[in-house]
C-alpha cells in the first residue's frame, strides 16, 4: 500500500509555516498589529493559532507515511525506532538553532526547549502511541484521555495563573535559566514550549492523526462534523479552564484543533477537488527548511545591525509615512516572507527538498 499525498495539506502545511515566519520577523516590535501578536496570557488571538495548526499538520503527515507501513504488517518495533530517530534529528535542530542564535544575538542567552524542540517530542509520543494503538477509535480516547488528566492535574495544582500554575513551576525548577524567560531575582522562568505544557501538546498530532483517517477516507463532512464538535467542547471548556497558548490548555486543543480540522476540509475542497492552484505548496514542501533559513536570515540582520541601517529609511519613513508605523513593521515582515518563500519555489522547481 502507497502512501496518499493530499496537495491540500502542503498548501496548509505551507501557509502555516508562512504565517509563523510573518508573525515572528516584525520590522519592529514596537509597532505590530494586535492580531500579529500573541495573548499575552489567556485568550487565543489569530497568532496563537499557527503552532497548533502545525501541530495538526503533523500528525496528519505522520498517518500518511505510517499508515500504509502499519498495513502492510512493519514491525511496531522498528516503526516506533524510526519515529524517534527522526523525533531527535528535529530535536537537534532546534537545539543547533537556539545555539546559533546565542552567538550571533547580543545578549541571548540559550534556551532548552522552543517549536522544533516540541515538535520533535510531540512527532515520536504520537507516532509510538499511533503505532502501539493503530486504530482510530482507541487514538482519539487516548487523546482525550491525555486532555482530561491536563485539566484535572492542573486544576488541583494551583490553577492557571503565571508562576503559580504547575506547568510555571516545573519549568523553573527544572529549566532555569534555560527557560525562554528567566528572572534571576525571584529565579522565576516561564515557557511557553515548556515540559508539563508539552502533554496536552502530543494530542493536538494525535488529533491530526483522527483528521489524516477521515481526509484519507475522503469524509469531508466527517471533518466538518468533528470541527464544530472540537469547537463546541473548546468553548464550553474554556468557561473552566481559560484558553491558553503558554500553558497549552486542553479547552485551547480542542478550540485550535477545531479550526484546524475546518481548514483542512475548506483546502481539501479547493485545492484536491475543485483543483484551484495549490498556492503555498513551496513552502509546505520544504516546511522545516524554511522555518531554519528564516531564523539563521534573522540572526544574521541581528548580528550584522542591518536592520538600523535600511528599515528606518524604506519601511518606518518610507512606507510608514504613508500608512501607520504598524504597517510598516507588517511589510517588512512579508517581504521577510516572501523572499524565503521565493527560495522555495525556486527549490522546489529545482526538485530539492530536505527531509530529517
Amino acid at each position: 500500500m502507497t502512501s496518499q499525498r493530499f496537495d491540500s495539506i502542503d498548501v496548509f502545511r505551507g501557509l502555516t509555516v508562512a504565517a509563523m515566519l510573518l508573525v515572528n520577523n516584525a520590522g519592529d516590535w514596537s509597532y505590530v498589529y494586535p492580531w500579529l501578536e500573541h495573548a499575552s496570557w489567556h485568550g487565543c488571538t489569530p497568532a496563537d493559532f499557527i503552532f497548533p495548526f502545525f501541530l495538526v499538520i503533523v500528525g496528519v503527515s505522520l498517518d500518511f507515511a505510517y499508515f500504509p507501513k502499519m498495513m502492510e504488517g512493519t514491525s511496531s518495533s522498528s516503526l516506533i525506532a524510526a519515529a524517534w530517530r527522526r523525533a531527535f534529528r528535529i530535536f537537534i535542530l532546534g537545539i543547533v538553532l537556539h545555539v546559533i542564535a546565542m552567538y550571533f544575538i547580543p545578549d541571548r542567552q540559550f534556551r532548552l526547549m522552543g517549536v522544533l524542540q516540541r515538535i520533535g517530542i510531540c512527532f515520536g509520543m504520537a507516532a509510538t502511541l499511533v503505532v502501539l494503538l493503530r486504530s482510530t477509535v482507541r487514538i482519539v480516547v487516548v487523546a482525550g484521555m491525555i486532555l482530561i488528566f491536563y485539566c484535572a492535574l492542573m486544576s488541583v495544582s494551583g490553577g492557571y495563573e503565571p508562576h503559580h500554575n504547575l506547568a510555571d513551576r516545573l519549568d523553573t525548577w527544572v529549566l532555569g535559566s534555560l527557560a525562554y524567560q528567566f528572572d534571576p531575582l525571584s529565579l522565576r522562568a516561564q515557557e511557553p514550549e515548556g515540559l508539563l505544557s508539552t502533554i496536552p501538546s502530543i494530542a493536538s498530532v494525535m488529533l491530526g492523526v483522527f483528521a489524516a483517517r477521515l481526509l484519507r477516507s475522503r469524509n469531508w463532512r466527517g471533518l466538518v462534523l468533528a470541527a464544530i464538535i472540537l469547537a463546541v467542547l473548546g468553548f464550553v471548556w474554556q468557561m473552566v479552564m481559560p484558553w491558553n497558548k503558554q500553558l497549552w490548555t486542553s479547552s485551547f486543543v480542542c478550540w485550535t484543533s477545531a479550526w484546524a480540522f475546518l481548514f483542512i476540509a475548506i483546502f481539501y475542497g479547493l485545492i484536491d477537488y475543485w483543483k484551484l492552484p495549490p498556492v503555498g505548496v513551496s513552502f509546505g514542501r520544504n516546511a522545516v527548511l524554511a522555518y531554519a533559513l528564516a531564523w539563521i536570515a534573522s540572526c544574521v540582520l541581528a548580528l550584522t545591525n542591518a536592520m538600523s541601517h535600511f528599515y528606518p529609511t524604506w519601511f518606518a519613513e518610507g512606507i510608514g509615512a504613508y500608512t501607520s508605523l504598524e504597517f510598516a513593521s507588517f511589510a517588512f515582515a512579508a517581504c521577510f516572507t516572501g523572499l524565503i518563500g521565493l527560495l522555495m519555489l525556486v527549490l522546489r522547481m529545482c526538485k530539492v527538498f530536505v527531509r530529517l
